[in-house]
């Protein structure tokens, strides 16, 4: 009753905020959450709403009324902050099951996981929550061989809009596969909060390699990179990371992070396995990476290189906005089937040459997705609208090439337009009525995808 409550008072918000007024809420409303979740769980400060209202995004920051931290499911609010339900709820090795709360991080239960053999390889880099991660349907450097969180999800427990909690695969299950009526589960995954609140994602683990090998190898053209992660893909080599980075992006992970690579389109791979199958992999990899005019392989087998490797790759967004400093960063993304990947990639490097624009491009090139850090002067209006227009050619370009205007960036407000153009008047007909059945009011996340 106590979220059904704060749902009800919560509609004003959800109709203001839509209509792009702000301001705090009313007082009575204030009170009535306090009274829910105890006041050092509520702040109507300036600061805390305007943290909660912007991301890395280009958009202007829209400040809840107020922001709430629940404790637990009982408990809601307004821009929910859900960091401090952060309990590893139910484990089970034999399994390979887990089941956490929206406060448990990336980071944190492959910590808590460390002595089961056990680990959850979906890794968007930074360290996210991990419903969270469900929400946005996250991706990241290990998908090529271990999928996304879409592949990793087998239950979620949502609170809906009015209030009732709904577990997507019944309450308490974690099996592989069903084929038990609609794919719950897979509606609430990728909905960007737009659907209910998910507090808890029963999730798909994974057995720790028994021995992981990494490498980087430079090639002479962007077309001969990306050309080479096709040739691997087909060669059915069970590749576990395989990233591409090109030579702008490449500069600036070497200035940031200290190293000293060859500054020319390059590969980062990671292979995963028994010593001797990972020993025919890198030999198979290494075949073809010579045929594709690349460069030797770079190894890092040791622990602490592979994660010096990795942490370079992962601080690639903020590699790029130190070539600016003072700058904003854009970063947009596609994902096209792997054959046309080469196609697409060297007319984006081209495009963004033709444009004067600055943005490095790095990507999880082993399931075709790529992405774009623009990095620009916001008080420049014109080079702020050739950074949307490029966006727009990019996305464009992908549908194209039967691919898709987002990978696992998402919708959210800056791409709603070419949702439309993916997947048709039809389509967007049908998740506007989802979402009518299962948010009537508006309340979650308005303005967000439709």
């Amino acid at each position: 009753m106590a979220l059904q409550r704060l749902c009800r008072g919560g509609g004003a918000l959800g109709r203001r905020r839509s209509s792009g007024l702000q301001g705090q809420l009313p007082g009575e409303l204030v009170e009535a959450l306090r009274a829910v979740v105890g006041t050092p769980n509520v702040s109507t400060a300036l600061a805390a709403r305007e943290q909660h209202g912007r991301d890395e995004s280009m958009h202007r920051c829209s400040p809840p009324g107020a922001v709430v931290w629940p404790q637990d499911m009982e408990q809601g609010g307004v821009c929910f902050n859900l960091t401090r339900m952060d309990r590893i709820t139910a484990l089970s090795t034999e399994d390979f099951t887990v089941a956490v709360e929206p406060g448990v991080t990336h980071k944190a239960l492959n910590n808590y996981l460390r002595d089961t053999g056990l680990w959850f390889p979906v890794d968007p880099g930074a360290d996210a929550s991990l419903c969270g991660m469900a929400a946005t349907s996250a991706s990241g450097t290990n998908a090529v061989r271990y999928g996304t969180m879409r592949h990793n999800v087998l239950n979620l427990q949502v609170v809906l809009a009015d209030g009732r909690v709904l577990h997507t695969a019944g309450q308490g299950r974690h099996f592989r596969k069903s084929a038990a009526g609609y794919n719950l589960t897979g509606l609430f995954v990728g909905s960007e909060g737009t659907l209910g609140l998910i507090t808890q994602a029963t999730l798909r683990l994974h057995g720790s390699p028994e021995t992981t090998v990494a490498a980087v190898c430079a090639f002479p053209s962007v077309q001969a990179a990306v050309g080479c992660t096709v040739q691997v893909l087909q060669a059915c080599i069970p590749v576990a990371r395989i990233e591409f980075l090109d030579d702008v992006m490449m500069a600036a992970c070497n200035r940031f992070s200290g190293l000293s690579y060859t500054v020319s389109p390059t590969l980062f791979l990671e292979f995963h396995g028994s010593p001797s199958s990972v020993e025919e992999q890198v030999r198979q990899a290494e075949e073809i990476v010579q045929l594709n005019g690349g460069s030797d392989f770079a190894w890092a087998r040791e622990p602490e290189a592979r994660n010096k490797l990795w942490a370079a790759r992962h601080n690639a967004w903020y590699a790029a906005l130190a070539l600016r400093p003072g700058s904003k960063g854009y970063s947009t993304d596609v994902c096209v089937p792997i054959s046309r990947l080469p196609h697409i990639v060297g007319e984006t490097h081209r495009d963004l040459q033709e444009s004067g624009l600055t943005g490095p491009i790095v990507g999880h090139v082993g399931d075709g997705n790529f992405h774009c850090i623009l990095v620009f002067d916001p008080a420049n209006l014109a080079e702020s609208q050739r950074v949307k227009e490029f966006a727009t050619r990019l996305a464009r370009r992908a549908l194209a090439l039967d691919g898709t205007c987002t990978g696992e960036h998402g919708i959210g407000l800056g791409k709603r337009h070419l949702l439309r153009e993916e997947i048709g008047e039809l389509g967007l007909t049908v998740m506007r009525q989802i979402k009518a059945t299962l948010d009537p009011k508006n309340l979650m996340n308005p303005g967000k995808v439709l």
